[in-house]
């Protein structure tokens, strides 16, 4: 009798089309391992992303606005969870690998800074080596997770997650629908918070993108949705070249009402200030790195170890961290 994973298996030879990725198929992983008798290699990725650490840390880290006033606004854990859903969605449609798109969808920004993206050019500017985001989450599940021994994904899903903002020429189909699924949550949500915090007006949307994905949120998400599904077929993932323009001005239209804006990101400039404080503490004082970072900068030196080390942190751990270092602490006299 087969077992649950080969007929999980099975059912993939006959629901995924010759452009996705089939769970047999994959290139396997850097170190061996037995298959499981239960999940698939790409449901075991999914697994071992979301119990991770450093998926458990995203629900205190920016998205975009520093420190807001509410429960609602995004985190970069609920972004995450935004650009699975919506990633799966499209993968569903077009015969492709939901587990795979889910996996890289939910790992893609494992290696994000505190502070969002003014954290994260605030240690491109600080770190010797330079810092993407994007290289950082292949690092954290190659190298950092669970104690430097790494999660072992398969192949597709590291490069998946390595791709998810530039791209690559042997992208997997899976990986261009995570690709676009992330600005397709963006876009959508930093608009739904921008609103939210009184930065704009629904009615300032753009008219040509109110024309061309509609008036709310939802339908918003749900027309670019639609219009990849119908425009995609082959292998190739795309939008149609008026949604594609439709998309374009709304980025333009966010990044100067919203990603630009003083009210929204004015206590970006303490960004660099705090990151630099740590970084330069610790890369004085190697020997104070938590063990794990301490094994790293033995071997890789120390900028490389204080870098993972800053980059993991939390929004309040990186605040936390800059006091303890630098503001006295309040003392008693008996």
């Amino acid at each position: 009798m087969p077992n649950p994973r080969e007929k999980r298996e099975a059912l993939e030879r006959l629901m995924i089309c010759g452009s996705g990725v089939r769970a047999e198929n994959s290139k396997g992983r850097a170190v061996f391992e037995e298959q499981d008798e239960v999940r698939t290699c790409f449901q075991r990725d999914i697994d071992r992303i979301t119990h991770s650490k450093s998926f458990r840390r995203l629900k205190h880290k920016t998205q975009v606005f520093l420190q807001p006033e509410g429960d609602h606004y995004r985190t970069r854990l609920t972004h995450t969870l935004e650009v699975a859903r919506i990633a799966r969605t499209i993968s569903r449609a077009l015969l492709l690998s939901e587990d795979l798109t889910e996996a890289i969808g939910l790992g893609h920004d494992l290696g994000h800074t505190p502070f969002g993206h003014a954290g994260e050019r605030a240690l491109d500017d600080i770190y010797s080596g330079g810092f993407k985001h994007y290289e950082q989450s292949l690092r954290v599940v190659d190298r950092l997770e669970k104690s430097g021994k790494g999660l072992n994904l398969c192949y597709e899903t590291r490069m998946g997650i390595l791709n998810h903002t530039i791209g690559a020429p042997d992208d997997t189909a899976e990986a261009t629908v995570v690709r676009l699924s992330d600005k397709i949550a963006y876009i959508n949500h930093d608009s739904d918070d921008a609103i939210r915090a009184g930065i704009i007006t629904g009615e300032e949307i753009p008219e040509l993108v109110r024309k061309r994905m509609g008036q709310r949120h939802s339908s918003r998400i749900d027309t670019i949705i639609k219009n990849i599904i119908e425009n995609s077929s082959d292998g190739e993932i795309k939008m149609s070249a008026d949604m594609v323009q439709a998309v374009d001005v709304f980025y333009d239209f966010l990044y100067e009402k919203v990603y630009s804006n003083q009210k929204a990101k004015g206590e970006e400039t303490k960004v660099s200030n705090i990151l630099g404080g740590i970084w330069e503490y610790y890369t004085e004082n190697p020997e104070k790195l938590p063990e794990d970072y301490k094994r790293i900068a033995a071997v890789e030196g120390s900028e490389r170890a204080v870098c993972d080390y800053v980059s993991g942190m939390t929004d309040d751990y990186a605040v936390f961290k800059f006091s303890s270092i630098y503001i006295p602490a309040a003392w008693q006299v008996k």
